[in-house]
């Protein structure tokens, strides 16, 4: 009987101990669309600059997976349009790596002169 006492009470807590220790990750989504020329070249460019510090870093010729540590950026190209999205916890982390993303495509397209206009949902 003390046995089976012992078992509901372990039966009853678990749930609320489990709904404590497990954090619900609120995730935000930035996103631009960028018209270019040139997308696939800076797609390729930006992968390739990273690669060295990311090794889990994945691309091809039309996509760029780059897991930094404060967030995913998924870059794609698409004829003139470069899409970014980026994958974040909060608000601070999205305006740091949407400028760092900004700042590193500007650097490579210092040809001409990029609109980056983020979104964010």
């Amino acid at each position: 009987m003390v046995v089976w006492l012992l078992s509901a009470h372990l039966l009853r807590e678990i749930p609320s101990r489990l709904a404590c220790s497990v954090a619900v990750e609120k995730k935000l989504i930035s996103t631009a669309k960028i018209e270019t020329a040139h997308a696939g070249k800076y797609l390729v460019q930006f992968a390739k600059h990273w690669s060295h510090r990311f090794p889990d870093l994945t691309w091809n010729e039309t996509r760029a997976d780059i897991p930094f540590p404060a967030g995913q950026c998924v870059i794609t190209s698409q004829e003139n349009v470069l899409a970014i999205a980026l994958t974040v916890p909060d608000e601070e982390t999205a305006s740091r790596l949407e400028n760092v993303v900004a700042e590193h495509l500007k650097r490579f397209a210092f040809r001409e002169s990029l609109e980056i206009v983020w979104q964010r949902a």
